[in-house]
């Protein structure tokens, strides 16, 4: 199936619309399939409910709207209790470890970060999502290392590069030292889709 499903969830200034416009980019600008990006926000904007839904395709997207999720990549745990119900019986969960606990089914997988802590060791936690990024990258394999990395350059603002691949880096690390034999390996969510 070409047809892939994500949610981005979190709460407003955690850089949740960014990170799913780096997705997108990756996946239709950088690679030249298609996407289309939906965005929520709370009333509140900072502090409040945020997500954003992704479908990516290899052809066109005839229908923007989440109907199978594949993967919920959640920063919140309130994020994640308002996702957890649409992720199919596949899915897989990509999540801030720190803030978030999930309750998978049986045959979901879960796949876990401490991002926030991870971007305070780098010096700035606002780098808390690209961290996230980096990791969902390594779990997803959507597209290849240098069209992530390339999408992440196009998205973030200029002086912030170098800060941000190093976030990006220590993401795409955690997975690998944590979750694989030092290769990110596509199986580890292909049969969510």
């Amino acid at each position: 199936m070409s047809r892939k499903e994500i949610r981005i969830t979190g709460f407003g200034g955690q850089g949740v619309v960014l990170c799913g416009h780096i997705i997108g980019h990756a996946y239709s600008i950088d690679a030249g399939h298609e996407a289309t990006m939906i965005q929520s926000f709370g009333p509140e904007a900072r502090g409040s409910a945020c997500s954003t839904s992704l479908v990516l395709d290899e052809s066109e997207v005839l229908y923007p709207y989440l109907q199978d999720l594949h993967i919920l990549l959640a920063m919140s745990q309130d994020g994640y209790e308002q996702s957890k119900d649409l992720l199919n019986a596949k899915g897989v969960v990509v999540h801030e470890s720190d803030l978030v606990v999930p309750d998978l089914k049986k045959g979901q997988k879960g796949y876990g970060i401490p991002s926030t802590r991870i971007a305070e060791e780098i010096g700035r936690v606002i780098v808390q999502n690209i961290v996230m990024l980096g990791f969902f990258a390594a779990v997803t394999l959507l597209v290849t290392k240098e069209l992530w990395e390339s999408a992440v350059m196009d998205s973030v603002p200029a002086g912030t590069e170098e800060l941000n691949m190093k976030a990006f880096q220590a993401g795409w690390d955690h997975f690998e030292e944590n979750y694989g034999d030092g290769t990110p390996k596509k199986e580890t969510v292909e049969t969510a889709f």
